[in-house]
């Protein structure tokens, strides 16, 4: 093969070229890294019917906007009482999902729960600690549509990121931001 000045031309040409296209690439990555996590969350009240989507960056949480409308969706509808809750929990509740590989969708069986219904419950017999921390607004029961209950519970315990309960027979895990600690109930 012979080298002309048109076919050197062109080989100069592919290596910049090639050579740019791999920078523009590393550039994307390196940008795509740096780009915050968004998290899409869906909650499903299943007391109310009641369903919130929201989305956030999975660093700063959820803006104050989408806490007070998920404050109002995971309040103690037996009283229809709200308390904040801890915006840890939404970002707990984004990683199962994705650990658990599945859409961040939840069917929620508890939010904040008020200690005169915490109270109530207890006295009735239903199995529900006497200083839970659904009362401090740091505690959801859920079920991650699509998702063996088995497996939500195993990424909640991989977490190590506070206190996992599960509950086979009534179907749902509670997970909380309090200390790491687990349990099996009914």
């Amino acid at each position: 093969m012979t080298w002309t000045r048109r076919r050197w031309i062109a080989a100069v040409g592919m290596l910049f070229g090639g050579a740019a296209a791999a920078a523009a690439a590393a550039a994307a990555a390196a940008v795509a890294k740096d780009a915050p996590e968004r998290c899409s969350l869906e909650l499903k009240n299943l007391h109310t019917g009641e369903v919130l989507k929201v989305s956030f960056d999975r660093d700063a949480g959820p803006d104050a906007a989408a806490i007070a409308k998920l404050q109002h969706l995971l309040r103690d509808y037996r009283v229809d009482e709200e308390h904040p809750m801890d915006p840890a929990l939404y970002g707990l509740l984004c990683d199962l999902a994705r650990d658990a590989g599945h859409p961040a969708r939840y069917e929620v069986i508890s939010g904040y729960r008020s200690p005169r219904t915490n109270k109530k419950l207890h006295d009735a017999g239903h199995a529900v600690a006497e200083h839970s921390q659904h009362m401090e607004g740091r505690a959801i029961d859920v079920r991650l549509v699509g998702c063996e209950l088995v497996r939500l519970r195993d990424a909640a315990l991989a977490a190590k990121r506070g206190g996992v309960g599960f509950y086979p027979s009534s179907n749902f895990v509670h997970v909380d931001t309090g200390r790491v600690r687990t349990w099996t109930g009914r």
